[in-house]
């Protein structure tokens, strides 16, 4: 069955697509499948080189519709679109959370807006909302505002306030939560064990205090919750869409998925049946487009979605209700993207906000180097991190250190390195032996997820005891080192906060 058979169902689908693509411009399927109706793109990394770049991409897709929803992920922490190949120069939610300052918040999120309002972004997929209950959990951590319920809903709602004063749409993520999970959803299908009770306590709150904020957009979790559906993961579930965001907590604006590809849905289903089975539980968007950006995936999901139809597994109303959303949407992002946003500009607003959330604990009776008045050796212990973060995104401390002591020498170590027997050899040899006679700065970045890297640590400061650890991941409780700092966030400014902290200039 083709598609071209039935225009008028393929422009609903293609309406309700939200494609990625490859290259720094446009490319010419991307032009052509808006004149048949594709009203959304998304921007990844690979698609930004600078502001520039993007401005004129940005532009030469509106030139085909001005109200094109153009879409990205930047949550401006850990998670960058923008600034993939820098590092991001805001701290992230986790560091927001930790000072607990909602205006502070605001404002950086206001500062988020303006910059993708003035590249001609409308949505933003952004903020996440999930309170990171799991300190296990493999995939959100520092990209939520804390693990109190409290803390998230009010940042998640001055997140939203900030942003979307700046006139682009926010989008709170991922419904109904995901912060109580131990399994990363683009490799396989979480669950959330909490009866709805629990629930409906913890991780729903800050959905509520977003559409309280007036958040244009909420995104699906690809996770089981049993409570709600014992069948179904969130974005395919109707009890969870319609039923539980629609129905009892009254969300009457646009609803995307996370992205469709993920494996979470798309090996159990394909991507094709999961777009579909979404589409028809209520989800009014369906991203794609992360690891699938090219127009024959485009084509098979329209495809999917028009089939869907026609056998009956889709309501004909239900995707043309999902498009009518859309484009409802669009013409709202449409115009609020034209108009300048609320407030001044306010550069360095992310360093001032990584430098407040730096905090130091020295262990007592320490005899540590501090601060660190001469050169430095500096170990970094670097995980592989997940999908959602890009993992050539620069990190750590050693290379704004360099900067503010000459002389200053690192190392960067990984699991291939010392997920090994002789792990002590090699620690002596990389880590300890250029350190002889120097303070030795260890940085590392969820150590209490990773077994070989907390060995790592141990093994160093059983050597060195006056060791420096700064923690650039999830804190855990214990704090190791003489003296232990945490950014909560490993971004650029994180790590220029964390090294003005240890050389005595803050």
């Amino acid at each position: 069955m083709a598609v071209r058979s039935h225009p008028a169902l393929e422009r609903l689908a293609n309406a309700v697509l939200q494609p990625g693509f490859e290259g720094t411009t446009a490319p010419d399927w991307v032009r052509r499948r808006i004149s048949e109706g594709l009203a959304s793109v998304v921007l990844f990394g690979r698609n930004i080189q600078g502001p520039e770049q993007v401005a004129a991409l940005t532009a030469s897709l509106r030139a085909e519709n001005p109200d094109l929803i153009i879409a990205i992920d930047e949550e401006a922490g850990d998670v960058t679109r923008l600034e993939v190949r820098t590092g991001s120069s805001r701290p992230g939610n986790l560091a927001l959370g930790v000072i607990d300052d909602i205006d502070l918040t605001e404002e950086v999120a206001r500062d988020i807006g303006r910059e993708l309002r003035s590249l001609g972004v409308s949505l933003n997929y952004a903020p996440s909302v999930d309170v990171n209950t799991n300190p296990r959990n493999p995939v959100i951590g520092v990209r939520a505002f804390g693990a109190r319920t409290d803390v998230v809903s009010r940042h998640a709602a001055a997140w939203i306030r900030g942003l979307q004063s700046a006139g682009v749409a926010a989008c709170a993520k991922h419904f109904p939560g995901h912060g109580d999970t131990v399994v990363d959803s683009h490799h396989g299908l979480p669950q959330v064990s909490a009866h709805a009770d629990t629930i409906a306590l913890t991780a729903l709150p800050p959905f509520i205090a977003a559409m309280d904020a007036g958040v244009r957009a909420v995104m699906t979790a690809h996770m089981l919750v049993p409570a709600f559906d014992e069948e179904l993961p969130a974005t395919l579930s109707r009890r969870i869409i319609n039923d539980l965001l629609r129905g009892e907590l009254g969300f009457t604006g646009l609803i995307v998925t996370d992205a469709i590809e993920m494996g979470a849905v798309a090996d159990r289903y394909g991507i094709a049946g999961a777009a579909v089975k979404a589409v028809a539980a209520g989800a009014d968007a369906v991203c794609v487009g992360g690891e699938n950006a090219d127009d024959g995936t485009t084509v098979k999901l329209a495809d999917a979605l028009v089939a869907g139809v026609l056998d009956g597994s889709l309501p004909e109303e239900r995707l043309a209700d999902a498009a009518v959303r859309v484009t409802d949407f669009a013409a709202w992002s449409g115009t609020a993207s034209r108009h300048p946003g609320e407030g001044d500009d306010a550069p360095g607003i992310g360093l001032v906000a990584a430098r407040r959330a730096v905090h130091v604990h020295h262990r007592p009776g320490s005899t540590a180097p501090f601060p660190l008045r001469r050169a430095a050796h500096v170990v970094e212990l670097s995980p592989t991190t997940n999908l959602a973060i890009d993992n050539s995104t620069p990190w750590g401390v050693a290379d704004p250190l360099k900067a503010l002591r000459a002389g200053t020498t690192s190392v960067r170590l990984g699991e291939p390195e010392l997920d090994v027997a002789d792990i002590d050899d090699v620690l002596r040899r990389l880590a300890l032996a250029p350190a002889d006679g120097r303070a030795l700065v260890v940085v590392v970045r969820d150590a209490a997820r990773y077994g070989w890297m907390a060995r790592a640590l141990t093994g160093l400061l059983r050597r060195r005891p006056d060791a420096v650890v700064v923690e650039m991941g999830l804190p855990a409780g214990d704090r190791p080192g003489a003296v232990h700092l945490t950014t909560h966030g490993a971004t650029r400014v994180s790590g220029i906060a964390a090294a003005e902290v240890l050389v005595g200039a803050v």
